[in-house]
């Protein structure tokens, strides 16, 4: 148990500004000691000397949020050799207790010692990196949907001339024509024109932009595992998402562990007579729409997953019963390669 191993465990609420600690004594369960510093280097060394000076022995940081407010925190104090560890923030729905950057804190400490989370930071530099590129390429993809969007709706509410010229065009045609519209003695027509051209320009731009990301994003998945694009039905974006969930070889301690993150965990839902399990719909959102995009492409294109799929269904088991076990079936195989990769000769 930690509280074997550990004398003290110190948790940290993380924000934007500054960030809230709470000593724990791992014997005892009792806060000793707290503190509140400046999200910055400075109060980073603040903290670390105080849990030098309060702390003394074996301790383990409980970290919130070290993917986002709190991964200055973690890339320092894993620098310096201390031991860091990653906590979910709390659900909020439905609780009645009390909320507060000290309570916060201390609960982070607390549930790290009562076995209930604690996995390693995401500090892999070239993992995180290829997560900043997702996220914007992502940014880059949903904005490009809102525009051409807008542009179709536009085009249904345009002057007669300009919807019957445009509105039975494909989408490549109907880009290259609304790019090329001028004004007219119409003032209407004229800002309609100058919509539609600001739209098509706009799209075309952020489609540039997400070709350049991806490139850059297949790039590095090659560099990092290349042995997950040999997989049916993973792309370079499938496979940067695993990458970057995974980060590195041992931060996670099992495959259980990883399906878990990944919300592809069995969850009991049986009731009365009927035993069945259900999908986790927590986790790694992102991590969990790659397994799915992989599993849609195997559906249509590899021939042992759609016998799968059709064995489960004669069994009596319904559709998404199949598609939780193939989802739970690729967490497994995929960390497996993450975590032993083949080796090349």
């Amino acid at each position: 148990m930690l509280t074997d191993e550990l004398a003290y465990v110190i948790g940290v609420d993380t924000h934007r500004d500054e960030h809230t600690l709470a000593i724990v004594e791992a014997r005892t369960q009792r806060v000793c000691a707290g503190l509140v510093v400046e999200a910055n280097r400075s109060g980073y060394r603040r903290a670390l000397r105080h849990a030098a000076r309060r702390a003394p022995g074996s301790r383990t940081w409980a970290i919130e949020g070290t993917g986002s407010y709190g991964a200055g925190l973690a890339r320092f104090l894993g620098e310096r050799g201390e031991e860091v560890r990653e906590i979910e923030r709390p659900k909020r729905s439905g609780g009645r207790r009390g909320k507060s950057d000290a309570i916060d804190a201390e609960r982070a400490a607390r549930e790290l010692l009562a076995g209930g989370a604690g996995s390693q930071p995401r500090s892999n530099a070239e993992a995180q990196a290829l997560r900043a590129l997702l996220v914007t390429r992502e940014s880059a993809v949903r904005q490009c949907t809102a525009s051409l969007n807008e542009l179709r709706a536009l085009v249904i509410s345009a002057p007669g001339e300009l919807r019957e010229r445009l509105h039975r065009l494909t989408e490549r045609k109907l880009l290259e024509a609304c790019s090329r519209l001028r004004p007219s003695a119409d003032e209407e027509r004229t800002a309609y024109a100058l919509a539609l051209r600001t739209l098509a320009r706009r799209i075309s731009g952020l489609r540039e932009e997400a070709a350049v990301l991806e490139g850059e994003i297949e790039r590095r998945v090659r560099a990092l595992a290349p042995q997950l694009l040999s997989q049916p039905g993973v792309g370079p974006i499938s496979a940067a998402c695993l990458v970057s969930a995974w980060s590195y070889r041992g931060r996670l301690r099992s495959e259980a562990a990883f399906a878990r993150l990944a919300g592809a965990a069995p969850i009991p839902a049986s009731s009365g007579q009927t035993v069945r399990h259900r999908l986790d719909r927590g986790g790694d959102r992102r991590l969990n729409r790659a397994l799915h995009t992989i599993l849609l492409s195997r559906r249509r294109l590899d021939p042992a997953t759609r016998a799968y799929v059709a064995r489960r269904l004669a069994e009596g088991r319904s559709e998404r019963e199949a598609v939780r076990c193939l989802k739970r079936y690729l967490a497994r195989s995929l960390f497996r390669l993450l975590e032993n990769p083949p080796v090349t000769t």
